[in-house]
């Protein structure tokens, strides 16, 4: 997440003394003093042969060697309000906040004078993860699909023409219908350019959608609130950031930083707050007015204090089906945290792993195996997501680490330690994790995986509130402005509860300099979005600040070389986040969040004009389509 509300999220909301990341790095380092020779090549002498198959080019090139999959040539950093990209590609802008999600009407208002009716029918803000379902005969057409796009958050400086002031019910509507994901249908011209066009398929999916708790954690009593006294049908999804795939073609959308809707400005001592409940609101972050949004001043489902239970049904894997309309489902299997994405990837077995982090600084990253393989479930009628085992990483001094069971009677999660059964585990999975002896990870967010090595990827943005004793010597970053991206290998199996580790790269302004593993011509800070395409190339983007001042950017590596090239710069102000592309990989998809975020509601501030260039205007954010002038795949060969 980024933007104005950004700062409100700098909370370190855990409590608990689990030995520090950097800690285990400062071990590691003093053993082994290899990260300085480059990322891939410190991890060949690091954990000798367990990453042999992922790095095999890297022993012979010294880490950061020249690729064989990357075909195109990097491009320099920009400050310029636009996109940037390589000689030879188009960029064409589509989808922006405000059009019509059907292709039609209602049309943006230059002013963001559309009432909350309109909003409800066009495109929301704070576009972030997406994925493009292709349709066709085989669902493998390459210029016809449905694209589903999280909306995460809104910037009411641009949201109304006058901002925040004259708060009213009309407002708070508006700003819920901008928040949630949009499904629309998409086509391919025989021109080469994308559209919108008219589609049974198009729904908007807001904070007001009705939906359905599946999984152990479903009717449990932290479920139950004001309109569903049962704890089954939980009403909305809010700050939907990362994005998930699933083998069998549904859409995953991940609750994030839901804690900053709500109002609770009473420290827990509210009537209807148990202490049990104020436990809760503690360790995810629930407390005082949020990040200054206004919902609860006219609309009560917000407030904390009135329904105690109501922020316990956010902060889930929400999965959508892309292709039809029925009811999105809430998995409770796969714990409740701030879920920043979800990789998910087949085991041998065939039963399904998804790899998943929790975005706070010193929270964890998270892996659920299914029960089953899923092909059986999904034949038998079942989902895959409701019956599996979810598991918490702790990462060892040597390299190793271990899959925590986050089950119930297991270890520390018994009914004296405040765990009467699975469903307390899931909803308190933070706490759960606590006991468990997770380790603290700086705001894990984007996780992927490599099909062809079993490899799997985090990126930790960044962590500005580590101190100077949690440091490591390749790295001696107190506080850590540039953030890394780590690796870790479960073995063939995909389901073992040990894994090997190492850091795939230190970012920041490159040749060693604080630390950075990195190129500098290929300079970048806070990683964030994360994606290796089917082809092998990792996409990286990021959100923060970067090292030489530029913009934020997406770039292009080669997981086998360790080689990062620059291929995209967005406009002023943005977020560069969400990607994906066509089954041949000819027209790539990103999306560009809050371009000229660089004031409040109440000091409104245009740094930007992108992309409609109005002056009079306001910035827009919009999903992006890049595509080669010669008609190939883009990024590689």
């Amino acid at each position: 997440m980024s933007g104005t509300h950004e700062p409100l999220d700098d909370e370190i909301v855990n409590p608990t003394d689990n030995r520090y990341f950097g800690d285990v790095m400062a071990v590691v380092a003093s053993r082994r003093r290899v990260l300085q020779g480059g990322a891939a090549g410190a991890a060949m002498f690091f954990l000798g042969s367990a990453f042999e198959g992922s790095i095999a080019g890297a022993a012979e090139t010294g880490g950061n060697g020249v690729s064989s999959v990357l075909n195109f040539d990097a491009i320099d950093s920009s400050t310029a309000d636009t996109i940037t990209a390589p000689p030879g590609h188009t960029v064409q802008t589509i989808m922006k906040w405000g059009d019509p999600i059907n292709g039609k009407a209602p049309r943006f208002m230059t002013d963001a004078s559309n009432p909350a009716e309109h909003q409800n029918r066009q495109f929301g803000m704070g576009h972030d993860g997406m994925w493009f379902f292709p349709l066709g005969p085989n669902r493998d057409s390459n210029t016809r699909g449905v694209m589903c796009i999280n909306h995460e958050y809104t910037d009411v400086q641009f949201l109304f023409p006058d901002g925040d002031a004259n708060w009213n019910a009309p407002k708070t509507m508006k700003e819920q219908n901008a928040h949630g994901v949009t499904v629309c249908e998409v086509v391919k011209k025989g021109d080469g350019s994308w559209q919108v066009v008219p589609s049974f398929r198009s729904r908007r999916i807001t904070p007001n959608t009705k939906m359905t708790f599946s999984g152990p954690a479903a009717g449990h009593r932290l479920l139950q609130t004001n309109k569903d006294s049962f704890g089954m049908t939980p009403t909305g999804t809010v700050n939907n950031c990362g994005n998930g795939y699933t083998p069998w073609g549904t859409y995953i959308t991940c609750e994030e930083n839901f804690n900053g809707y709500f109002w609770e400005e009473t420290g827990g001592t509210a009537p209807a707050i148990t202490e049990e409940q104020a436990e809760i609101n503690a360790r995810y972050g629930v407390s005082r007015r949020g990040f200054g949004y206004q919902w609860a001043s006219t609309d009560r489902t917000w407030r904390a204090d009135l329904d105690p239970n109501r922020p316990n049904t956010f902060g889930w894997i929400v999965e959508i089906d892309p292709y039809g309309l029925s009811r999105p489902v809430k998995r409770t299997a796969m714990g409740r945290v701030k879920h920043e994405g979800a990789a998910f990837t087949t085991a041998p077995s065939g039963q399904i792993v998804v790899y998943m982090g929790d975005d706070q600084r010193f929270d964890y990253i998270y892996k659920y195996v299914s029960t089953n393989p899923w092909a059986d479930d999904i034949a038998a009628g079942r989902s895959p997501l409701d019956d599996g085992t979810l598991y918490v990483a702790r990462f060892d001094d040597d390299g190793t680490g271990v899959w925590l069971p986050l089950v119930h009677g297991e270890g520390p999660l018994t009914e004296e330690n405040g765990f009467a059964d699975q469903g307390d585990v899931l909803v308190k999975t933070r706490l759960a994790a606590d006991l468990l002896g997770a380790t603290p990870m700086d705001r894990p967010e984007w996780t992927t995986t490599n099909e062809d090595t079993g490899d799997a990827f985090c990126t930790l943005t960044n962590n500005t509130r580590r101190t100077a004793d949690q440091t490591d010597a390749p790295n001696p970053r107190g506080p850590n402005r540039w953030g890394s991206i780590i690796r870790w290998n479960d073995g063939p199996t995909k389901t073992a509860t040990t894994f090997v580790w190492d850091l795939f790269v230190l970012a920041g302004p490159g040749d060693g300099v604080d630390g950075s593993t990195v190129a500098a011509a290929s300079n970048f800070g806070s990683p964030d979005g994360l994606w290796i395409d089917p082809r092998g190339v990792m996409w990286i983007q990021t959100d923060g600040s970067q090292p030489d001042v530029g913009n934020n950017q997406m770039l292009a590596a080669d997981p086998m070389t360790g080689e990062i090239r620059r291929f995209a710069v967005g406009p002023v102000d943005c977020e560069v986040t969400g990607v994906s592309a066509t089954p041949d990989g000819t027209s790539l998809f990103f999306n560009i969040q809050h371009p000229g975020d660089d004031g409040t509601a109440e000091e409104p501030t245009l740094t930007s004009t992108w992309p409609d260039g109005d002056p009079s205007g306001r910035p827009r954010p919009a999903t992006v389509v890049i595509q080669r002038m010669d008609g190939g795949p883009v990024g590689t060969a």
